[in-house]
């Protein structure tokens, strides 16, 4: 066994020949066999690096560009699951041979996390399982986790006109680590996170156990649903709850510049956005831009109101003037057209758009997170203006709480960031420049927007998005984390919550097997690498 993880180590570090490569590939190969019965045969859906489709597989789904460098670390090989036994083969397989496991099912993972690792690993991705089945009658649909957002909404409204599902506004990501790390989108204030909306699950265990929530029992279902799911296992489908939508919903998109009023704006907005009417949404995206030569802050309002147009603007009026909305500024439509409109694409585009898995262009970015608990005052805004203007590269999207959000429990799912938060704050950067130097220039760019903004926000813990994931707030080291190291970014993502996972996380996978450089820890694999170093 230990000649075969060197060997394994080898071809992870230098690729070494065919000759020693091959009867590695047929080891693996007759054990992934062994463990999968179904009628395609797992050699079908398997890629070593010495087939011609393994780096069009890896990269297809690498959103960001910053992880696509020849330095970057590979998996030693692919598996893309068309059965659940597949799924069954790998984890058992990865077991008996030592290795890790990365799982990805649509790669708009920030860091990485779900498709690199330092030591050697496969990559388990689930895009070959991606069916949708709408039950309107049950207003329930079953969705495997390799499904888009896009696909999900599409085969939603395929069915009817008055149903809808609350998650992300970007078409392209993927369902399992969307709904696994809670799911945030523009129908939260109505209707909770994705996970507020999931009724049963089917996963994969780091026995090979398939279970569903009445198998997995309570704990571990709840641990899912919010809590990261790669922690836990492999989740093979999702029994999301339909939410229903108003055959009319109105959009609109308005801009303001610092020269135009936006620091009030978004003061008053502040004041407004988590206590008005749930079924309006609008977040603001504020981004420095350039006119007339100089630069300054371009504050954008995008709205989502669950009702028509003549109703949105007399609440506007009421309760947020200082917008100046007015009935030209909004557009009416269904709601699955107003996904399209989130998306950025122009009114009167097809809804087949939301079948492209890949209508984005991929790009370097980094992201981070923080939640807003006071309002900002003016002054301290046009300081944070600022800064951004000086800086010129970090993009803010403020969303707002409030509504369904404040009514659910912290306690209720992983996810604790419910009421106390008026909005929530994403730090974007991207960029096209290749190379190294880039990548510290832009993630030094970010860094300091986000250190400045340290007395606004949350504190003891700062907390920050799951699913926005960010190694900069700790990472696991290498094998069995301690719960003492772990708790240094955990409690940023879970607060309170993060000692249950804990808990569920030893009961399920005592060894540890489901791990990476933020996976939740198990305190007998702890204990264990403690006593042998002792």
């Amino acid at each position: 066994m230990r000649t075969l993880i060197s060997s394994i180590l080898r071809i992870f570090l230098f690729y070494i020949s065919m000759e020693t490569l091959d009867p590695i590939q047929e080891t693996f190969l007759q054990c992934l066999s062994t463990h999968s019965l179904t009628s395609t045969p797992i050699s079908e859906v398997t890629y070593f690096p010495d087939n011609p489709n393994y780096l069009s597989v890896l990269n297809s789904y690498i959103r960001n560009l910053v992880f696509t460098s020849p330095t970057t670390p590979k998996p030693l090989f692919i598996v893309t699951p068309t059965h659940v036994s597949h799924i069954r083969a790998s984890i058992i397989c990865s077991k008996i041979h030592g290795l890790e496991v990365r799982i990805r099912s649509g790669g708009h993972d920030y860091d990485g996390l779900s498709y690199v690792s330092t030591v050697p690993f496969i990559m388990v991705d689930l895009f070959n399982m991606r069916s949708v089945s709408v039950d309107i009658e049950d207003e329930s649909a079953w969705v495997e986790s390799g499904a888009t957002l896009g696909e999900v909404y599409y085969r939603i409204a395929e069915k009817s006109k008055i149903y809808g599902y609350p998650a992300g506004v970007c078409p392209t990501v993927g369902v399992g680590g969307h709904l696994s790390g809670g799911g945030y989108g523009n129908l939260m204030r109505k209707h909770g996170l994705s996970v507020d909306n999931i009724v049963d699950a089917v996963l994969v265990d780091a026995n090979g156990n398939v279970l569903d929530r009445e198998a997995m029992g309570e704990d571990l279902f709840w641990a899912i649903r919010g809590g990261g799911g790669a922690s836990f296992g492999i989740i093979v489908s999702w029994k999301m709850k339909l939410v229903r939508v108003p055959e009319v919903v109105t959009v609109f998109r308005v801009e303001r510049t610092l020269e135009e009023g936006a620091s009030d704006i978004v003061y008053q907005w502040q004041h407004v956005a988590d206590k008005i009417d749930e079924d309006l949404f609008i977040r603001v995206v504020l981004n420095p831009v350039t006119r007339k030569g100089q630069v300054t802050i371009k504050a954008k309002f995008n709205a989502l109101f669950l009702g028509n147009a003549q109703r949105l603007v007399s609440l506007m009026d009421e309760q947020f003037p200082g917008l100046g909305l007015l009935s030209t500024d909004c557009k009416e439509m269904s709601w699955i057209e107003s996904v399209l409109f989130w998306s950025n694409y122009q009114i009167g585009t097809s809804t087949d758009v939301l079948l492209e898995r890949h209508s984005t262009k991929e790009k370097y970015l980094k992201r981070k997170s923080d939640y807003v608990q006071e309002p900002i005052s003016k002054t301290d805004l046009e300081g944070i203006w600022k800064k951004m203007i000086q800086l010129r590269k970090p993009v803010l999207t403020f969303n707002p709480y409030g509504g369904k959000m404040s009514e659910i429990s912290e306690l209720d799912t992983p996810f604790p960031h419910r009421a106390g938060n008026i909005y929530k704050i994403q730090y974007a950067a991207s960029w096209k420049e290749e190379g190294a130097e880039a990548v510290d220039h832009n993630l030094d760019l970010i860094r300091k927007l986000y250190d400045y903004m340290t007395p606004f926000v949350s504190k003891s813990p700062r907390c920050s998005y799951l699913n926005y994931r960010d190694i900069d707030l700790g990472i696991n080291e290498i094998g069995n984390a301690s719960y003492e190291q772990a708790s240094g970014w955990g409690t940023k993502y879970f607060k309170g919550n993060f000692d249950r996972l804990v808990q569920v996380k030893t009961t399920v996978d005592p060894g540890n097997f489901f791990r990476y450089e933020q996976s939740i820890p198990s305190l007998e694999a702890s204990s264990s690498k403690n006593r042998m170093s002792e």
